[in-house]
C-alpha cells in the first residue's frame, strides 16, 4: 500500500479524501441503494391475490330473468368469497391463538359530567370507568358514557357505539372527552378527538376503551408521565413481543374489541341489533377490522383510515407497527377488507388534505372506496355505503356525519328513553 491510496494520509500528514463530508463526522452519500423500489415491484407482482374480481354493470333498465339469475349468482359468489377471506384473515391476524375467558367486569368509578351540545344545551352524562378481562389476566379499561336520556332502538334498549381511539391522544381520554388534562385538551382541539363524547351528547351510549399499548395499557417503555409518553403508544414493542408468538398487534386490538362486544351483549342494556363502531385514524383501523370480521357490529363509521396500502403504508413505511400484518398485502388491500362490512351500513370519511392519503392525495382513498362500493352494488345495497369528503388535514370532521349515521338508526328509534337502571 502507498500513501496515496484513498482514505490514507499523504506525505506531510494531510488527508486526501475522495468523499465529501456529511456533518463533519459522517460521509455524504450521493446515491442510496434502498429496498423500496424492489418491494414496490414485488407488491405489483403479488399484491391482492385474494381480491374479489367480479363486477356488476350499472344499468337503469329492468332486469331480465337471465340478468336476475346472474345477479343472484354473483351475490352468492361474493358471499362465498367473503366467508373464505374472513377465515384466512382470522388466521393471518392470529385470532385463532387468542384465549377466551370470563369477562369478570369491574366498575372502577362512576361520575357525572355536564357538557354542552351543538345547540348550547347542557346534557348530563354518567361516565363509568370499567375493567373487563379480554384474555386471562389481561385487562382492558374502558369509559362508558351514558346520557341521561339515551336514544332507544326497536328493542327499547339504548343505541350504542363502540369508539376505539387512534394515536397521539392518550388512548380513551381524548375520545371520552376527559378535559382538564392539558395534553388531552390539546389533542381534542387538534384532531376533534372527543367523538365518543360528541355521540353521547346526541343521545347514544358510547364505550371508549384503551387499546393495548395505550393509556393505562402502555408497556414498560412508555410507562412515564412526560407528555410524549402519555399521548403515544407502544405498538412497536407489542409487535416485537407478539409476532414471534404468531400474534399481531391488529389481531390483539380486534380481539379486545370483540370482547367489548361480548360485554355489551352480557350487560343487556344496549340494542345489539344496531350496535355500531365509530373510529378515527387508528380507531378507524380498529373499526375496519372489527366490522369486517364480526357481524355483531351492525354499522360502522371510519374516518381517516381508508387508503391504498401501496401509497400510504408501503411507500410511507414509517407508519405505526399496528398497521402492518405479515402476509396481508399478498392477499388484499384496504378496500377489500372494507368490502367484508357489506351490506351493513358504512360511512367512510376522507379528508382531502390528509397526508396519510399519500403522494396521490384523495384519489388513493377514492380508489379503495370504489372497491368497497362494488361489493355493495353486487349485493344490491348501494345506498348503505356513504363516502364523505372533508376539507383539511388529518382530523375527524363532523360535517355531514351525524345525518349520515342517523340514516342507519332503527326506523322506530325514539329520540330518547329514560336512563336505564345500572
Amino acid at each position: 500500500m502507498n500513501g496515496n491510496e484513498p482514505g490514507r494520509p499523504e506525505a506531510g500528514g494531510q488527508r486526501r479524501d475522495q468523499y465529501s463530508h456529511g456533518n463533519g463526522r459522517t460521509l455524504h452519500i450521493d446515491r442510496y441503494y434502498d429496498s423500496l423500489p424492489g418491494l414496490l415491484r414485488r407488491f405489483a407482482q403479488v399484491g391482492r391475490q385474494a381480491a374479489f374480481h367480479g363486477t356488476m354493470a350499472q344499468t337503469a333498465t329492468r332486469e331480465t330473468a337471465a340478468q336476475n339469475t346472474a345477479t343472484q349468482t354473483m351475490a352468492q359468489e361474493w358471499m362465498d368469497w367473503r366467508d373464505d377471506l374472513r377465515t384466512r384473515l382470522w388466521l393471518l391476524l392470529g385470532l385463532d391463538r387468542m384465549e377466551s375467558c370470563p369477562l369478570s367486569p369491574k366498575l372502577v368509578e362512576r361520575s357525572r359530567v355536564r357538557a354542552a351540545n351543538d345547540a348550547g344545551e347542557y346534557v348530563d352524562i354518567t361516565r363509568e370507568k370499567i375493567l373487563i378481562q379480554v384474555e386471562p389476566d389481561v385487562w382492558m379499561p374502558c369509559y362508558v358514557l351514558i346520557p341521561a336520556r339515551p336514544r332507544a332502538g326497536d328493542t327499547g334498549k339504548a343505541l350504542c357505539w363502540i369508539c376505539p381511539h387512534g394515536h397521539q391522544g392518550g388512548g380513551k381520554y381524548s375520545v371520552a372527552g376527559v378535559r382538564g388534562i392539558p395534553a388531552i385538551d390539546d389533542a381534542i382541539q387538534r384532531f376533534n378527538y372527543d367523538y365518543g363524547l360528541q355521540l353521547a351528547l346526541r343521545g347514544y351510549v358510547t364505550l371508549c376503551p384503551d387499546a393495548r399499548g395505550f393509556g393505562e395499557r402502555r408497556d414498560r417503555k412508555l410507562q412515564r408521565d412526560d407528555e410524549r409518553s402519555f399521548l403515544r403508544g407502544t405498538c412497536a414493542q407489542l409487535a416485537h413481543m407478539a409476532e414471534p408468538l404468531g400474534l399481531t398487534v391488529a389481531g390483539m386490538l380486534t380481539w379486545d374489541l370483540m370482547r367489548l362486544v361480548d360485554y355489551v351483549s352480557e350487560r343487556g342494556e344496549g340494542d345489539m341489533a344496531s350496535l355500531g363502531c365509530f373510529g378515527f385514524s387508528g380507531g378507524g383501523m380498529q373499526t375496519l377490522w372489527l366490522a369486517a370480521l364480526d357481524d355483531r357490529v351492525r354499522r360502522a363509521f371510519i374516518s381517516g383510515y381508508m387508503y391504498g396500502v401501496r401509497d400510504s403504508l408501503l411507500t410511507m413505511n414509517d407508519n405505526c407497527s399496528c398497521n402492518y400484518v405479515p402476509g396481508l398485502w399478498n392477499l388484499v388491500d384496504m378496500g377489500d377488507i372494507g368490502s367484508l362490512i357489506a351490506p351493513r351500513p358504512l360511512v367512510v370519511q376522507s379528508c382531502i388534505e390528509d397526508h396519510l392519503n399519500g403522494a396521490r392525495g384523495i384519489v388513493n382513498a377514492d380508489e379503495q372506496v370504489a372497491i368497497i362500493r362494488n361489493a355493495y352494488h353486487v349485493l344490491g345495497e348501494d345506498a348503505r355505503l356513504i363516502h364523505l369528503h372533508a376539507e383539511g388535514g388529518h382530523h375527524f370532521d363532523p360535517a355531514g356525519v351525524w345525518d349520515a349515521i342517523a340514516e342507519s338508526d332503527p326506523a322506530s328509534a325514539s329520540p330518547h328513553i329514560t336512563r336505564p337502571t345500572i
